[in-house]
């Protein structure tokens, strides 16, 4: 077949995924690139990165630490990768993993191999917030990666998996918890009932998780809100 029959095929709507046109590459055994010209040429639309960059696609929590390590060598000083290195490095672990690692870890993909971009635009400048929540003490009762954790034990139900996703060992990831919870003089995990055993969040865990998201959410809604008013707009028309 030729390969406008091909994207005849695959498409839907006018669309065509970017899995599709790797199969279609690889079929007639033709760069990615030859694959997504004709798509522009023709004009059917690429959607749904394999790597996330664009469109909808899923992800996943438990991927593996060393794909991080990696993609961190890869990487350059500015946290971007080539499409074409991260492939190469989701042949040895796999695309789901590979796209997770890098939404989660704020990796940018470079030079698509289909040709749909070379570079992500980014704002010249941009602002960026650290919270979290100490008592009178100075002591730290709720923050960005305490959450973290708390969040995975509550999808992983194990602390031991949420650590391993996080790359730390057990022991530091359950002292974690340990601080907290003598902080906030308040229990946040327990035993789960049952055979499986396992680990599970307490209500009041879950709620203090939906506090600090939501106070986290809205500060930083503020904070870019102003950022753009006194800052921004002197920049505007500035190279």
């Amino acid at each position: 077949m030729k390969i406008e029959e091909l994207i005849e095929k695959y498409k839907e709507n006018g669309k065509i995924t970017c899995a599709s046109c790797y199969k279609i590459a690889t079929k007639l055994k033709i760069t990615p690139k030859e694959v997504g010209d004709k798509c522009n040429e023709i004009g059917v639309r690429i959607t749904d990165c394999d790597l996330g960059q664009f469109g909808k696609k899923d992800f996943v929590l438990d991927y593996e630490k060393e794909i991080v390590d990696e993609l961190e060598k890869l990487a350059d000083e500015k946290r971007r990768v080539r499409c074409k290195d991260a492939r190469e490095l989701a042949k040895k672990y796999n695309l789901k993993k590979v796209r997770s690692a890098i939404k989660d870890n704020k990796f940018d993909v470079i030079y698509c191999e289909l040709g749909v971009f070379k570079e992500k635009k980014r704002p010249r400048a941009y602002i960026k917030t650290k919270i979290w929540i100490e008592n009178q003490k100075g002591e730290l009762l709720f923050g960005q990666g305490k959450t973290e954790i708390l969040e995975l034990i509550d999808k992983t139900g194990s602390i031991s998996k949420a650590a391993e996703i996080m790359g730390i060992n057990y022991k530091k990831a359950l002292n974690h918890i340990k601080i907290l919870q003598k902080n906030l003089e308040d229990e946040l995990v327990i035993p789960k009932k049952g055979i499986n055993g396992g680990t599970e969040l307490t209500l009041k865990a879950k709620e203090y998780i939906s506090i600090y998201k939501q106070l986290k959410k809205e500060i930083e809604e503020f904070a870019n809100e102003r950022f753009k008013e006194l800052y921004l707009k002197k920049l505007k028309g500035k190279k």
